[in-house]
């Protein structure tokens, strides 16, 4: 019997950080091996207006400031995935906020060393994913498509 689930889609953002220190191949390279398909991508500076939209939920917080200091520095990666499950799975592939708590084989554990410098952002849900993704990308900077290698991903 065959079961069909339906595919989400998550937004990803690898931050300047990871820019910076030649991440971006590592982290791209783990979720399509993981099997998720890469739907949108953009290189691009985030404008201030953009980065407090995004982090507009931390508005009242002491650290917001600095959030949209840090996202505004240099360029960010901003792509959006899709798969089965893809929201949970990612942020398990990411690891903890703080890199000092997260696992080895997450990114986060493998690369990160403060919770300041965290390397990627990723949606913590599947209507926070949905909001995200509306704000980074129009409909038609996203493609859908079906990889070759879907058939041997699921039955």
């Amino acid at each position: 019997m065959l079961l069909e689930t339906a595919l989400e889609r998550t937004f990803l953002a690898i931050k300047p950080d990871g820019v910076q220190r030649g991440l971006v191949g590592e982290i791209i390279r783990r979720f399509e091996t993981k099997g998720f398909t890469l739907v949108g991508l953009k290189f691009m500076s985030v404008s201030k207006e953009l980065a407090e939209q995004h982090y507009d939920v931390h508005r009242e917080r002491p650290f917001f400031a600095g959030l949209v200091e840090f996202i505004t520095s240099g360029p960010v990666v901003a792509m959006v995935w899709e798969g089965e499950g893809v929201v949970a799975s990612a942020r398990k592939i990411i690891g903890a906020t703080n890199p000092l708590t997260s696992e080895p084989g997450t990114i986060r554990g493998d690369f990160g060393i403060n919770i300041g410098r965290n390397l990627i952002h990723g949606s913590d849900a599947i209507e926070t994913a949905q909001r995200e993704i509306k704000l980074w990308f129009k409909d038609d900077e996203l493609v859908s498509w079906t990889p070759h290698l879907t058939p041997w991903l699921k039955e």
